[in-house]
């Protein structure tokens, strides 16, 4: 069996969670926010063991760059030897901007 691969939350994807839970508390929902936030933590925990799981993201085409869905969000993470990088979680219909490149 392979080594588990550490999963880490870069901090533009905790602000994403952060804004999530905020625009739910907006609407008077606050426990959906903090429903959500939890689901998605829990779906990058299979990035541990199949960090390859998620497919690459149409927009850069680069095998580095991947995405998990978990409707309505796309949890989009770098990929490399030993780590996961959880970089975005967006919602589902918001594209990422290829002008991003290596950024991501």
């Amino acid at each position: 069996m392979a080594a588990r691969i550490s999963v880490e939350f870069a901090q533009s994807a905790q602000d994403d969670l952060r804004d999530m839970m905020a625009w739910y508390a907006s609407q008077d929902v606050p426990e959906v926010g903090r429903r959500l936030a939890a689901e998605i933590i829990d779906r990058v925990r299979q990035l541990e063991g199949f960090p390859d799981s998620g497919r690459v993201v149409p927009e850069f085409d680069t095998p580095w760059l991947r995405e998990l869905e978990h409707p309505p969000f796309r949890i989009v993470y770098r990929r490399d030897e030993s780590v996961v990088r959880i970089v975005r979680v967006w919602r589902s219909e918001r594209l990422m901007d290829p002008a991003l490149g290596g950024n991501a």
